[in-house]
């Protein structure tokens, strides 16, 4: 008899673990233990999403037919470890071999790799995704440069996505640049997908609220889908309502409006309620049909398809190196306000805040807000990359790290990305609203109510002037910067200081 152990963010019947198990004869284990919900302390909402989800699975399974061991967070023989869990299940039961799906997170499969259990123990591959990590590696050899956009190429050839033989559909790759449209006045945004808490989502709801009081992030309200069922309703709610402006409008940031057009079913793909290739497929298929536009499909099959792969295939080839890499030697601490929201930048303020209520952002708001910033100020990455994986129900280390690490900070010296993403006031105003209701002046470029961003964005560039010069894809922005006056040299450095010395002070900036 063999144990099957399955982990959160493995609640797909078609997991590797699973593929060939015995109804009649194997145990399948699941647990949820304080090791995983404490060693970063999580959102509440995301605990609640996940324990929630996997209570869910367990129960689908029990319906299938097998034999599913579950072990609560408040369950008293909870050994509180996978470790423990398992060699507690393995006395239980009598199991002669345990066979688990590697984890996605390099921390937790390096540890399970070490396990001695006293009986075999076999770590398969997740098969869940489009590239393997061999695959992927081998991709990688050789290369000077690892670039997405080729990356995702090869993706959309091999599995044959919006393609014309071998030329793509409507000839180009990337439409990226008919998705980069502002708010307009009047935008109407569907709403996102909500579901009912039912029994199972409310008692867990109780036990986040009792065992996780200190934990960031509001609980209530609770929408997230927990099953499969529903995670299927999301998607073809995205499809139906907000795919086809999605493209368009996917950059854009409004006020009171945090859900826009995205699907936010990130979070689903993520844990297993959904297939990337079934979601790529459903919106591929809305573009074939007529109900969706090139532009936003592409564009939305590209996160999926070459984004997340990637994403996923940088971190294993990096790690675990990866984790440690500080390119621009960033040192200041994590300010208060990505807490507690309190801060007069209103861009900074809408998207902690938004973060706070739903646990979730989108792609804009974390990469040209709240990284950006981090960026700009010299935030330490460890602190970002632990602030950005506790405060997200769709982040694990192995998508939260490359993309704060290389897209927000360019602490990997370019591994990803070509430059930093730096950005001055001047593209938060043209993407968003937020600007209007600032204590700031965005048009304002020095002085005490000039925009932060505005002095802090060229601080920066002097900075990390010897690092960064010498890239050729930051030549042109050094040249404008050495035709500025000594005098504006120094405003913006007597700025500069000013807003970090009350930075680090602790004052309300």
């Amino acid at each position: 008899m063999k144990l099957r152990l399955v982990l959160g963010d493995q609640l797909s019947p078609d997991i590797s673990s699973l593929s060939d198990v015995d109804k009649g004869v194997d145990v399948i284990w699941m647990c949820e233990v304080r090791t995983e919900a404490t060693y970063v302390k999580h959102h509440k909402k995301k605990i609640a999403f996940v324990f929630s989800a996997m209570r869910h699975f367990a129960d689908d399974l029990r319906g299938q037919g097998h034999d599913v061991r579950y072990t609560t967070y408040d369950d008293p023989e909870n050994a509180g470890s996978f470790l423990g869990e398992i060699t507690r299940a393995i006395a239980l039961t009598g199991a002669d071999g345990v066979i688990v799906t590697a984890a996605s997170e390099y921390r937790l499969t390096s540890r399970m790799e070490t396990w001695d259990l006293g009986v075999p123990l076999e770590i398969r591959d997740d098969a869940r995704f489009l590239c393997s990590t061999a695959d992927f590696n081998a991709w990688a050899s050789g290369r000077k440069q690892l670039r997405m956009e080729y990356f995702y190429r090869e993706m959309r050839r091999k599995y044959g996505v919006l393609m014309q033989g071998d030329k793509p559909v409507g000839g180009q790759w990337n439409y990226d640049a008919e998705n980069r449209k502002p708010p307009k006045q009047g935008l109407i945004v569907p709403a996102t997908y909500t579901a009912v808490p039912d029994q199972i989502t409310t008692d867990v709801m109780d036990l986040v609220a009792r065992e996780f009081p200190d934990h960031f992030g509001d609980l209530a309200p609770f929408h997230f889908a927990v099953t499969r069922a529903q995670a299927l309703d999301a998607l073809d709610d995205f499809v139906a309502h907000r795919l086809p402006t999605f493209g368009d409008y996917q950059d854009a940031m409004v006020q009171g409006e945090p859900w826009m057009f995205h699907s936010h079913i990130s979070f689903y793909i993520n844990c297993g309620l959904l297939g990337a290739l079934e979601c790529i497929t459903r919106a591929e298929h809305a573009y074939h049909t007529g109900d969706a536009p090139l532009n936003a499909v592409e564009g939305f099959i590209r996160q999926i398809l070459g984004w997340r792969e990637y994403i996923r295939g940088i971190y294993w080839l990096k790690m675990p190196d990866y984790k440690s890499a500080n390119h621009l030697n960033a040192t200041r601490a994590l300010p208060s306000f990505y807490w507690d929201a309190d801060t007069q930048m209103n861009c900074l303020r809408q998207c902690v805040t938004e973060t706070k209520q739903n646990a979730y952002a989108h792609h804009i708001q974390r990469l040209m807000v709240l990284g950006n910033f981090a960026l700009l100020a010299g935030i330490d990455p460890d602190a970002v990359n632990e602030w950005f994986l506790l405060v997200y129900a769709d982040a694990y280390e192995w998508v939260e790290l490359p993309n704060v690490t290389g897209m927000a900070l360019f602490a990997d010296g370019g591994v990803m990305s070509s430059k930093p993403y730096a950005a001055s006031g001047a593209y938060i105003n043209k993407m968003s609203d937020y600007c209007g209701s600032c204590r700031y002046k965005v048009t304002k470029k020095n002085g005490p109510d000039a925009c932060p961003f505005n002095y802090l964005y060229w601080d920066f560039l002097t900075r990390n002037r010897d690092t960064l010069e010498g890239n050729p894809r930051m030549g042109l922005i050094y040249k404008s910067g050495a035709r500025m006056s000594d005098e504006k040299h120094a405003a913006i450095a007597d700025d500069s200081a000013r807003f970090f010395k009350a930075l680090d002070a602790g004052d309300k900036v």
